[in-house]
């Protein structure tokens, strides 16, 4: 399958990005990361922010591809699974984000201290060198989309 196949099967939508909204999904991820370093936060918030932190890259990668994951359809998911076709991701850290995510939604929706300190340190490092990973890949790809 390619992001066109998805734009087909309505999973995503046709989007025209600017570098406007690029530097601010990076600037939200290097917020979200520094964030989830703060201390005396509780696991699941240091967890929770530095998941947003992958996200907010992931979701940036996406729109600079040209592309937003559709409404009423599993905005994470497919966020997360579309790091394949963008930046590259390879199969064991998308299988690891993912992991992730269904954790933050046990976290975040169902029950209070599921996260581990050691979940929470994995998630900030994914966040970490995804976010240069999708840094690098715009300077590469999209070079215009950097530059305010």
């Amino acid at each position: 399958m390619t992001l066109k196949d998805w734009l087909a099967s309505n999973w995503l939508t046709a989007h025209k990005t600017s570098p406007q909204e690029i530097l601010g999904l990076l600037a939200v991820a290097k917020r979200e990361m520094a964030d989830a370093q703060v201390k005396g936060l509780s696991v699941d918030a240091r967890f929770g922010h530095a998941y947003n932190a992958a996200l907010q890259s992931a979701v940036a990668a996406l729109a600079a591809a040209g592309f937003r994951v559709a409404r009423g359809v599993s905005h994470h998911h497919y966020a997360i699974q579309s790091l394949a076709y963008t930046v590259g991701c390879d199969a064991s850290t998308i299988s690891k984000l993912d992991k992730l995510r269904k954790k933050r939604n046990i976290s975040d929706y169902e029950q209070v201290g599921r996260v581990s300190e050691q979940e929470a340190d994995e998630m900030l490092r994914l966040a970490t060198d995804l976010r240069s990973k999708v840094k690098a890949w715009l300077g590469k790809e999209h070079p215009a989309l950097l530059k305010p």
